[in-house]
């Protein structure tokens, strides 16, 4: 009977002294920082309007500024490059200005999105909040400066609203009238709304880009220099101011794979095809959803392993 009694204060003893297992790497935990993050739209909603205000605080007009410069860098690309491709600049100018906004989109999330817990680092430490937060933060910025920058493809629209038209049905019944299909352009209609279900898939990719990528690169500080360094070359592989047949059938290789194998097009392609009155590939829809799924399982093991350090590598 003594030594029953003294087997089981042995055992309390030791469970007493042996330390709880942590449940901080675990799925439920995972899933909960998602959940608490979304939920948080007051938190995130404000952080990502005051990051807009702080940056054009005490300037005339505000953030319209973004709008402006947008329109600069649309302007001169599409009037140089219409001119080197000897192309219309009145259907030109919305592809590429439709295209040039779309990519500033991608890129800020990429490129911001890498630094997402890095630029954070005092807001973690002193307002605890789930990691899904900063990144919604960043992603509801880059919504911000999207927002703005489209006033610029409204006004082209609504500048070449009559020739955009009649260049379109012109080149649909004389096939020798020069126009490439990427930049026709039937005008306004409703078919336009179909950009909606595209854009939503790239902020739902900018969600758990920013979050797998913020991620690695607060425990390697090298990952944000090598993506800065390759959305360079990346830019100008992707058809954003040109289109895939200008390179013809020497180039017929290379276009298909800039095209078919580049995602970052793809992306592109499912806002800016409908805002152009184009269908939309079904293989561009495919790789969207693809690699939005592949993605976010990505985000939830980073989450699910390193959530909890984040903390410490800032």
């Amino acid at each position: 009977m003594q030594s029953t009694s003294t087997i089981n204060e042995a055992t309390a003893a030791t469970a007493a002294t042996t330390p709880p297992v942590s449940d901080s790497r675990t799925w439920n935990r995972a899933f909960g920082d998602i959940r608490q993050g979304f939920r948080s739209r007051e938190l995130w909603g404000h952080l990502g309007w005051q990051d807009i205000k702080q940056r054009y605080r005490r300037s005339v007009i505000g953030p319209f500024w973004i709008s402006i410069a947008t329109g600069t860098m649309a302007l001169g690309l599409g009037f140089l490059y219409s001119a080197l491709f000897e192309m219309k600049v009145q259907t030109f100018l919305p592809y590429i200005t439709a295209g040039f906004i779309i990519w500033q989109f991608i890129l800020g999330c990429v490129t911001e999105g890498a630094e997402t817990f890095i630029s954070n680092e005092g807001v973690m430490k002193h307002l605890p909040a789930p990691l899904t937060v900063y990144a919604l933060r960043t992603v509801w910025r880059q919504i911000l400066l999207l927002a703005h920058n489209m006033i610029i493809y409204a006004i082209i629209l609504v500048i070449f609203l009559g020739t955009l038209g009649s260049e379109y049905k012109m080149a649909k019944t004389d096939p020798a009238t020069g126009d490439t299909p990427g930049t026709l352009h039937p005008g306004i209609s409703f078919d336009m709304l179909l950009a909606i279900p595209g854009f939503v898939m790239l902020v739902v990719t900018g969600v758990w880009v920013a979050l797998l990528f913020g991620v690695i690169s607060a425990r390697f500080r090298d990952i944000p220099q090598v993506i800065q360094s390759l959305v360079q070359l990346v830019f100008y592989v992707t058809p954003i101011i040109w289109t895939p047949d200008l390179l013809g059938q020497r180039g017929a290789a290379i276009s298909q794979a800039a095209v078919q194998f580049n995602p970052l097009y793809h992306y592109v392609q499912v806002v800016r095809a409908p805002l152009l009155g184009q269908h939309v590939d079904w293989w561009s829809w495919l790789v969207v959803l693809g690699l939005s799924a592949i993605g976010w399982g990505l985000a939830l093991i980073a989450l699910k392993n390193y959530r909890s350090r984040v903390s410490y590598w800032v």
